[in-house]
This record gives structure tokens, C-alpha cells and sequence, in this order.
């Protein structure tokens, strides 16, 4: 009688997770570094008069760390742990936000291409050939500077209209094999739509891959808009950012006497990329885990 047999059920979803990242202790520290430190920077941002912030105090330039000043200034007289706060919020908000339109984007054709294959899968390999082939950067540089009222939103469009690509590409790589199994011509065969097909049976199948590259993406443009705006294209220099307060590091100077206006920004900007692909390694076993379990 099954009745006096322990029926033991998989574990899913968030049970799976949650095992992956007991299991790695690296993981689990990782993410709730990661956790803290978003809730702190955004939460703390809410308290900061970023006015104030930003205002220029020539009498407190470069003012070592002190009970008015936490962190120091900078060369005009700023207040450094509030543009580290501000800073990071921006550099955040940008990260999630690039993140997310070029992971939808390059889903989308990656599936699309990589489901209907041959002419469509030739034109749409074509235009992200084409975009991959462009010196990205140098144009991103061009956009920012000849876009009229450049703000934050007119970054973000302008890096996520370069950065879909490459996971456009390796999503195609994977839904052609994909494409090609049993499951899939059974669901052709019995006139199932092909958005169904393509979002709710292939997709779930490349869970592990689309979450890997989301997390490794949202570090990586994190990366990408403080390497611009530490070279002065990238942000408006009213607003805070990381690569701002790293950006005086190009000074010896401050490289060597002034370390309290680089190094907490050079600090957070390196545990932010190791706790994200931490974490993102976590997810993508998790991710495979559920796949194998069904």
C-alpha cells in the first residue's frame, strides 16, 4: 500500500535555492553582503540632501576623515560618504535598469532566431554581427556627447542599445539544439502556438543560462558606466557616481595622500562584483539542480 510508503517529493522553486546557498557558505555570506549593502545605499540615500551634498565648500577641501566628515572631501570641499551613498544608488539603478532591457532584448531574439532558424535566424545573426562589430564604446562616447539634455535615462538607452548582443547570440547557440528535441517537435506536431513553445518550454530549459548571464551582466555594467564616467563620459558631472570619486585616483597625490577620496569607492565597487557573481554561481547550480529534478 503506498499509504505506508514515504512518498519523498523533490524539492523546487525557492526550496532548491535556498539549499544551493546553505550548502555554499561563500554564497550564502555573499548575498547577504549584497543584500545589506543595496538596502543600506538606498535607504541611506533617502536621508541625504543630495543639494547639500554636492555643494562646493572650498574651506573643507580635501578635509581627512573627521566627526564632520566621515570620509572626507574632496577637491570641493564634498562630503565623500555622501557621494559614495548617492554614487552607488546611481551606479545601481543604472546596472538593474541596462540589465534588464538588454536581457529582454536578447532573449527575445536570442529565442526567436534560435526557434524559427533559417532566414529569420540569418537576418536577425546579421544585425547583432553588425552591432558586435562596432567599436561600442567609441560610440557610446559619441552618443553622450552630442545628445542634447544627457541625463541618466539617456545613458541607459544608449548602453542598452549596444550591450543585448552577446547574450542575444549565446541564447541563439543554446535554443537551436533546444529547437531540435523530441518535446519540441511533438508540441509542433500537435499544433501548439510558437509562443508558447518558445516562452513556456524552451525558455524554462535555459533558466540557468539567461540567470547566469543576468547576474554576470548586472556586474558587468555596473563595471561599464563607472569606466565611462571615470573617463568623463559617462554620467553629468552633477550627478554622484562610483566612477566619479575613482576618477581622482588618476592624480598621484591623491593616488598616494588622499586615499579617503578613491579607496571606499574602489572598496565597494570590488565587493559589489565579487558578491554578485557569488551569487550568481549559487543561482545557476540552483537553476540546473531544478532542471535535473524535472
Amino acid at each position: 500500500m503506498t499509504g505506508d510508503i514515504p512518498i519523498s517529493t523533490p524539492p523546487m522553486g525557492f526550496r532548491v535555492i535556498a539549499r544551493e546557498f546553505l550548502r555554499d557558505r561563500v554564497a550564502l555570506g555573499a548575498f547577504v553582503i549584497l543584500v545589506l549593502l543595496i538596502v543600506g545605499i538606498f535607504v541611506g540615500s533617502l536621508a541625504i540632501d543630495l543639494d547639500k551634498v554636492m555643494r562646493v565648500s572650498l574651506m573643507d577641501q580635501y578635509a581627512p576623515p573627521s566627526a564632520d566628515f566621515l570620509l572626507g572631501t574632496d577637491s570641493g570641499g564634498r562630503d565623500i560618504l555622501g557621494q559614495l551613498i548617492v554614487g552607488a544608488r546611481n551606479s545601481i539603478l543604472i546596472g538593474i535598469a541596462v540589465t534588464i532591457l538588454t536581457s529582454i532584448l536578447g532573449v527575445l531574439v536570442g529565442i526567436t532566431a534560435g526557434f524559427y532558424g533559417g532566414v529569420i535566424d540569418n537576418i536577425l545573426m546579421r544585425i547583432v554581427d553588425f552591432i558586435m562589430l562596432l567599436p561600442t564604446t567609441m560610440l557610446i562616447i559619441v552618443f553622450v556627447t552630442i545628445v542634447k539634455n544627457y541625463d541618466v535615462w539617456s545613458f541607459i538607452l544608449i548602453m542598452s542599445a549596444f550591450y543585448w548582443v552577446g547574450q542575444a547570440r549565446l541564447i541563439r547557440s543554446k535554443a537551436l539544439s533546444e529547437g531540435r528535441r523530441d518535446y519540441i517537435s511533438a508540441s509542433k506536431t500537435m499544433g501548439t502556438p510558437s509562443l508558447y513553445i518558445m516562452f513556456r518550454e524552451i525558455m524554462p530549459n535555459l533558466s540557468s543560462l539567461i540567470i547566469v548571464n543576468v547576474t554576470l551582466n548586472f556586474a558587468a555594467n555596473i563595471g561599464i558606466e563607472t569606466g565611462l564616467t571615470y573617463l568623463g563620459f559617462g554620467l553629468p558631472s552633477s550627478t554622484p557616481s562610483l566612477g566619479t570619486l575613482v576618477s581622482y585616483a588618476s592624480s598621484p597625490d591623491i593616488l598616494e595622500n588622499k586615499t579617503w577620496v578613491w579607496l571606499p569607492a574602489s572598496l565597494l565597487i570590488l565587493t559589489l562584483m565579487l558578491s554578485i557573481n557569488y551569487v550568481g554561481q549559487a543561482l545557476k547550480r540552483a537553476a540546473d539542480a531544478k532542471q535535473r529534478l524535472g
